[in-house]
C-alpha cells in the first residue's frame, strides 16, 4: 500500500521520523553520560534535544496519521498501525512530561524526569519495531510493484515499470532468481 503524504517520491513520515528517534534516544544517552558527571552541562543538551525530539515527533505524527487512516480496516496493519500510533503518542507523552519536569532546573533534572526519558526511549524500540513491521513485512508506505530495479522516484515513473523486462516475478522480486530457487531441486526429492 503506497504513501498518501509523499515528497520528491517518498514518505513523508518515513523520512521525518528519524529526528524525533534519534533526538530523544541521543538525549537518553547524554542523561546517562550526565550521571557520572557533575557538571549539569550533559543533562542541559538533553533537555534542549528533548524539546526538539517532541517537536518533532508531533510533525512526523501528523503524517504518521494520515497514512494510518488509508490502511484498511480489520485488517493486521490496521491493528498494528493502531499499536505503533498509540505507542508513539506515549512515548511524546513520556517525553514531554520529562521535559516539563526539567524546566525549572534544565542542568539538574529529577529523578522522575530521567525515569520518565528512559521509559520513553524504552517504548521507542517498541514501537519502533511496530514501524519496521508495518513497511517491512506488511508493505505499508511500498510502492505498488517496486522491485530491486525499479526507476528512481524522481522520475515520475511507475515503480513497477519494467519488472516483467527486469526477469523480477514472484519470488524473485525481493530475493533474486538464484536465491528463490535455491535448494528447490532438494526439496523436489
Amino acid at each position: 500500500m503506497e504513501s498518501r503524504a509523499k515528497l520528491f517520491g517518498h514518505p513523508i513520515h518515513q523520512m521525518l521520523i528519524v529526528f524525533p528517534l534519534g533526538l530523544l534516544a541521543t538525549a537518553v544517552v547524554f542523561d546517562v553520560i550526565g550521571l557520572f558527571r557533575a557538571d549539569g552541562i550533559w543533562e542541559l543538551m538533553a533537555y534542549y534535544l528533548i524539546a526538539t525530539g517532541v517537536v518533532t515527533g508531533l510533525v512526523a505524527a501528523v503524517f504518521g496519521a494520515i497514512d494510518y487512516f488509508a490502511i484498511p480496516g480489520g485488517t493486521r496493519a490496521k491493528y498494528i498501525g493502531t499499536m505503533h500510533g498509540v505507542g508513539n503518542v506515549a512515548v511524546v507523552a513520556l517525553f514531554g512530561a520529562s521535559w516539563l519536569l526539567r524546566r525549572p532546573e534544565p542542568g539538574n533534572p529529577p529523578f522522575e524526569a530521567m525515569l520518565f526519558s528512559f521509559l520513553g526511549v524504552l517504548l521507542a524500540v517498541a514501537t519502533g519495531w511496530l514501524g519496521g513491521e508495518l513497511v517491512a513485512r506488511l508493505g505499508i508506505g511500498i510502492d505498488e510493484g517496486a522491485h530491486v530495479n525499479s526507476p528512481s522516484s524522481l522520475s515520475g515513473r511507475p515503480a513497477g515499470e519494467n519488472r516483467a523486462i527486469a526477469g523480477f516475478n514472484g519470488p524473485e522480486r525481493r530475493y533474486g532468481a538464484a536465491t528463490a530457487h535455491a535448494g528447490s531441486e532438494r526439496r523436489a526429492k
